[in-house]
């Protein structure tokens, strides 16, 4: 019985050994290059151990579950795109899913894109544009407070994101809404004393957003824009236009005058009022520009060609501005 027990013992104290080993023993080489692991939201422990089994990081699937489970870590491993560098052990393979020392990509969407424009930038950081597209396509986001919203068109919020996963698109466009609900729900009081509709201010805010980058402007192009809407005038200004050209496949980074009788509802030198809906994402103080206008009779603006404008009241005080900034500039004066 004695030479039994201390059979088991022996046995017992090998698996141990071997179990600590497999456990706590470096996987990987000290010189091996950084390993990317992938592990999908929603892998379960059993998916995650087959794929460190198949990059040669746990022996035994069984094992890796078994000490999961053991840790009682079970439901606490973090989906995420991970970077294995240096002499790791299993133990500490999961230290990190745990915590979530996940690799992060910051990606920066500027002030003024469209979702096309957007679409593009996400494709640079390898997410795929098309789905991208497709979840930015659905309104139902933003429809509490947009009921006329046909898409997430301005309201993808401009800003720096990180992301654990590069292929989570949908995950992207939910945070960018998030973001612009974020910064507009404390604005929404305002929203309502200024009698215009969420939809209206972003609309109008995407128009001031892309006609100028001076912040000092902002206020003053926007009530030039809310001014001639009061007035019933056309808006006439080309960022609409150039959207309307893009969605057409025809926009080649020129403007001519042929192109300004374009048939769209965003065209504003043919149609009056705003454009169907918003054209960009405006940032934050765009949308402020739109809430509070400066205190102007303005309905005119002309750039001076060094990205700043000349205001004017009357139409004839506008017309010695562009005879002034931009006809002489094309005739070499």
């Amino acid at each position: 019985m004695r030479s039994f027990l201390a059979v088991l013992l022996f046995i017992g104290a090998l698996a141990w050994v071997g179990a600590y080993h497999e456990v706590h023993s470096s996987r990987r080489p000290p010189e091996a290059p950084p390993q990317p692991l992938v592990v999908p939201p929603g892998a379960s422990v059993a998916a995650v151990a087959e794929t460190l089994h198949g990059l040669g990081l746990v022996t035994h699937p069984m094992e890796f579950r078994a000490w999961v489970m053991l840790r009682g870590d079970t439901a606490r491993l973090k989906a995420g795109e991970y970077s294995l560098e240096g002499p790791l052990s299993m133990d500490q393979i999961v230290d990190m899913l745990v915590q979530g020392q996940a690799t992060r990509h910051d990606i920066t969407v500027p002030e003024g894109k469209s979702a096309r424009e957007a679409a593009a930038i996400m494709a640079t950081h390898g997410i795929d544009a098309a789905a991208f597209l497709a979840a930015a396509s659905d309104p139902m986001a933003i429809r509490d407070l947009d009921p006329a919203a046909t898409d997430l068109e301005g309201y993808l919020f401009p800003d720096t994101y990180d992301l654990p996963l590069r292929d989570a698109p949908a995950e992207l466009v939910r945070r960018m809404v998030g973001r612009f609900r974020d910064v507009i729900t404390p604005e929404l009081p305002r929203v309502a004393e200024t009698g215009l509709t969420v939809r209206q201010v972003v609309t109008v805010a995407s128009l001031v957003e892309l006609e100028t980058a001076r912040g000092e402007e902002r206020p003053r192009i926007a009530a030039v824009f809310l001014n001639r809407l009061e007035k019933k005038m056309l808006l006439q200004t080309d960022p609409t236009v150039i959207y309307a050209l893009r969605a057409a496949g025809t926009y080649d980074g020129n403007i001519r005058k042929k192109d300004l009788l374009i048939d769209s509802p965003y065209n504003t030198y043919k149609y009056p009022g705003l454009p169907p809906g918003p054209i960009a994402s405006p940032g934050r103080e765009a949308l402020r520009a739109v809430l509070y206008p400066a205190p102007v009779k303005d309905l005119y603006f002309v750039s001076r060609n060094d990205g700043t404008h000349q205001f004017s009241e009357t139409l004839a005080e506008h017309t010695r501005a562009v005879d002034r900034y931009q006809r002489h500039r094309r005739s070499g004066s």
